[in-house]
């Protein structure tokens, strides 16, 4: 996949995330749709960069960044089942993602 529709697709993904999560306070029924396509993009995101030319540390971070994309995933399972686990599995995936992009690379 190219990288300017990756990061094209991540961002549309970003917000439809954040606007489902947001939603889905208000009760919508369009909110667990929106998450799950803004989650399924993300997903997606991840599992298509390439990762083959990384060094170790990177692509363990990369990895971190994949279990954080299919955290997403189940967030929003949880989501349509009306649970309220889906604000774990987020919480999760955000610290790992905020731990992949703020860890210092040597």
């Amino acid at each position: 996949m190219n990288q300017t529709i990756r990061t094209l697709l991540f961002q549309c993904s970003g917000l439809l995330l954040l606007a489902g999560a947001v939603l889905y306070v208000t009760k919508l029924s369009v909110a667990p749709y929106l998450f799950a396509f803004g989650a399924a993009g993300i997903a997606i995101c991840y599992l298509t960069a390439p990762f083959k030319h990384l060094d170790t540390r990177r692509r363990r971070l990369q990895m971190f960044n994949l279990i954080a994309g299919l955290l997403m995933l189940v967030a929003s399972v949880y989501m349509f089942k009306g649970r309220n686990e889906w604000i774990l599995c987020l919480t999760i995936a955000a610290i790992l993602q905020l731990y992949a992009v703020f860890v210092p690379k040597r």
